[in-house]
């Protein structure tokens, strides 16, 4: 399809908006309401864009409406045309004043809990009029939303993406998990504990299809060891440690958070291969604004003083801990 082509084609922007809104919403009724359109005028573009593109792109049924293969291969390419053309718009906006702007950051637990309020904070010094907005959510909800154009960078735990050479990732620091228990709990007074000793207590663990939770259950197998009898599975860091906070439940945590709640002390114990790196991913394609490039500057400068905190013998990554490339 040449520029012409493009030019005087059936497809216009409504059309990927529409089918990208359908999606979303999982039925016509819904893409209609959340538009704030009718409902025939969303299955007439629903048949425009079909009839353009010569394949059905979503299975009518009694509960609304699937994707067909063909759609899952249209949306992906049209969440980056609308991503691109909101991050445009964005630009322009911070071009027409130099000193405004805005940054939505994406975060899952690793950098929500000092990196980032701190980089907010130092971006603020230097731009007070810029407007921040702070995401949290899944990693995969995260990155969709990065693609669309929703959200213009992530902070939080590297992993590696295979398969998705758009996405850029770059490490700002490596740190530990460490065994974290409450003030005053009975585990303190053992010292040097193992895994064998720990597995008596109860735990609050990492929820399950997590990169965190396989590392932990990989320690306990190395050890030939089951896992904790009582334990809870948890993902809200406020409830995990609230948790810990008024139980004798144990849990896992990075050395930052760890260290620095002072209702948590560390428990003599190393778990080795399980640590974590932080870091920002951004897409290779998309030019980031002043206002987003200022962020990633301050939260590049705000991981340097971290960096410093941890201690020298945990900075080192521990084998068999996937960990990208750091600066």
């Amino acid at each position: 399809m040449d520029i012409r082509s493009l030019l005087n084609g059936p497809l216009k922007i409504r059309h990927l908006v529409l089918v990208l809104t359908i999606a979303e919403q999982g039925s016509i009724v819904g893409a209609a309401r959340h538009l704030y359109i009718t409902q025939p005028a969303v299955s007439r573009g629903l048949r425009e864009v079909e009839e353009a593109l010569g394949a059905p792109l979503f299975e009518r049924g009694a509960r609304g409406v699937r994707p067909t293969p063909f759609a899952e291969v249209f949306i992906d390419h049209a969440r980056a045309v609308v991503g691109h053309l909101k991050q445009a718009t964005q630009h322009i906006a911070e071009l027409a004043d130099a000193t405004a702007g805005s940054v939505t950051v994406g975060t899952y637990v690793a950098g929500g809990n000092l990196l980032l309020p701190k980089a907010i904070a130092l971006l603020k010094q230097q731009r007070p009029h810029v407007n921040i907005y702070v995401h949290e959510a899944t990693p995969d909800r995260l990155t969709n939303g990065l693609v669309a154009g929703e959200i213009d960078v992530v902070v939080g735990r590297l992993t590696a993406q295979h398969g998705a050479p758009e996405l850029q990732q770059a490490a700002l620091y490596h740190e530990p998990f460490e065994v974290v228990a409450r003030v005053g709990h009975p585990v303190l007074d053992l010292g040097p504990t193992t895994l064998a000793d720990l597995r008596k207590y109860p735990w609050v663990m990492p929820v399950g299809q997590t990169a965190l939770r396989g590392e932990l259950e990989r320690a306990f197998a190395r050890e030939r060891l089951d896992l904790p009898e009582e334990q809870v599975d948890c993902s809200s860091p406020m409830t995990l440690r609230a948790i810990l906070a008024e139980t004798d439940f144990l849990a896992l945590q990075p050395h930052t958070i760890a260290a620095a709640d002072p209702s948590l002390r560390l428990v003599d114990a190393r778990i080795k291969g399980i640590g974590q790196t932080v870091g920002v991913t951004t897409l290779t394609d998309r030019l980031p604004s002043p206002a987003v490039a200022l962020m990633v500057r301050c939260m590049e400068q705000v991981a340097t003083g971290i960096r410093r905190t941890i201690p020298a013998d945990l900075r080192t990554n521990p084998r068999g801990v996937e960990r990208p490339g750091m600066p």
